[in-house]
């Protein structure tokens, strides 16, 4: 991959990505917020560097609210995680005013970023957080940024304790919910893929 910057990324700064990363900042944990950040950073480097066009604001507020449906404010004993979060992002994007298609669009985002892959031709945005969240969880992928690009990121928005704490909730998804896509997950070795995160190892 290309050398780029963090601060050459863009960012969305209108109302609507102030108050997505209010809303974020409330529930999640610091460590669920930091990850939330590094979600967009390694999405949005991506997109830049590979040439993808992508909608910044629509891709800020999928990422700072991706896991929104672990807190426990919105956790739900019915459906999983990710649909759960994709609920909460259509409420909070009806509220911004956002038509029902872009409300639509940012609820399928959250979705499929537990698919196993999102193909770029389906869904752009998708596919940079896909693969960003599977970055960010696992590693997948991680020797495609340059190291000195990984620790600038992780210096700005460290993991702290995410890999103890991400592990600790979609255990309680998959007891819960053992259908589900974090059930899945945790059946397939989750926790021998996080613990050999480079992200976490390096940092």
């Amino acid at each position: 991959m290309t050398r780029t910057s963090l601060d050459a990324l863009p960012f969305p700064d209108g109302a609507t990505a102030a108050a997505a990363l209010e809303v974020a900042t409330a529930y999640h944990s610091p460590a669920l917020l930091n990850h939330s950040l590094r979600a967009y950073v390694w999405a949005a480097a991506r997109g830049v560097v590979d040439g993808i066009p992508f909608d910044p604001e629509l891709l800020y507020v999928a990422a700072l609210f991706h896991d929104l449906g672990l807190v426990p404010e919105f956790d739900s004993h019915t459906v999983a995680f990710e649909e759960a979060g994709g609920h909460v992002a259509q409420v909070f994007a009806a509220g911004a005013g956002w038509p029902a298609e872009r409300r639509r669009r940012l609820s399928d985002m959250i979705v499929r970023h537990m698919w196993p892959t999102v193909e770029v031709s389906l869904d752009p945005e998708g596919h940079l957080l896909n693969r960003a969240t599977a970055l960010e969880i696992t590693g997948r992928d991680a020797d495609d940024f340059p190291a000195g690009f990984r620790a600038e990121v992780l210096e700005r928005h460290p993991r702290l304790d995410l890999a103890e704490r991400f592990l600790v909730c979609f255990q309680s998804q998959a007891a819960r919910k053992p259908d589900s896509s974090a059930a899945g997950s945790v059946r397939s070795g989750l926790a021998t893929r996080m613990a050999a995160n480079p992200l976490d190892n390096s940092a």
